[in-house]
């Protein structure tokens, strides 16, 4: 059987931990090397984490790394800044993506759509890789067609460095293209305190909320003339996400352009 080899850029950060243990114990795939902003030269098993017998190659470059371990496919789950120049390279490289990390620009995934146009290389860029969520946006979405008073309030860990989060936005996209556009609230709404209303998407409102205890919840909240309608998600640990990084590897080499969203390869 032939085993997908792949490269996990962040293999210390909580995301990028699970990440390493799903490409490392799946039948399927094969761990071959991972990135780390630091501890080049460095086998896996010396870094602090669960990675005891894991004799892999770190590297800090990511051109250096996917010239030497020659991965099929790169997952990413970083900053918006190293996962836009790791996921880059790995294009150039005809190297398939498979992308956790929010916050990229549309500039950027503009450039990076048409990279993988030009190298015919596919991309998946997901805001969530929870099912669960998708699957809450996906509602949130039938719903904005029949309420069209909504706000979004996310809910994130402290470490976040995106407000609002790629979930957010895309459920905010996702409505917008079925919602009637409304400016919601009073017309002489006037904030006491800048920002108190959350931040504006055609009407709607998003709040962000970031505490320490919560890794990574979304409730819509829609309103109409005598009742309202919420749809929550709760992620209570990231291993919720390896299911949509596992069925997104799968699918990427069935791809030949950037996919934006998980539920663009849900049947």
């Amino acid at each position: 059987m032939t085993r997908i080899k792949i490269v996990v850029a962040g293999p210390r950060g909580k995301m990028g931990k699970e990440a390493v243990l799903l490409a490392s114990k799946e039948d399927t795939f094969e761990l071959v090397g991972v990135i780390d902003r630091k501890n080049d030269g460095k086998r896996l098993y010396d870094l602090d984490g669960p990675f005891a017998g894991l004799d892999v190659p770190v590297f800090t470059n990511a051109e250096e790394c996917f010239q030497k371990v020659k991965p099929d496919c790169f997952i990413d789950l970083t900053t918006p800044e190293a996962g836009y120049l790791h996921t880059k390279t790995a294009l150039l490289n005809n190297i398939r993506a498979v992308v956790g990390t929010t916050g990229f620009t549309k500039e950027q995934l503009n450039e990076l759509s048409e990279i993988c146009k030009e190298k015919q290389v596919g991309c998946i860029i997901a805001p969530n890789f929870a099912l669960g969520a998708v699957l809450m946006m996906k509602f949130a979405q039938m719903a904005a067609k029949y309420f069209s008073d909504v706000e979004i309030i996310e809910l994130h860990h402290d470490q976040k460095l995106d407000a609002p989060s790629g979930t957010a936005l895309k459920t905010a996209e996702l409505m917008n293209m079925v919602r009637k556009e409304k400016q919601q609230g009073h017309p002489n709404e006037k904030e006491t305190i800048p920002g108190a209303r959350g931040g504006d998407f055609s009407g709607m409102k998003i709040h962000s909320i970031r505490l320490p205890g919560l890794i990574a919840h979304q409730q819509v909240i829609f309103g109409t003339e005598g009742q309202t309608l919420t749809i929550r998600h709760d992620s209570y640990d990231r291993a919720s996400f390896m299911s949509g990084v596992k069925l997104s590897v799968e699918t990427v080499f069935q791809l030949n352009e950037l996919v934006y969203g998980l539920e663009n390869i849900l049947d």
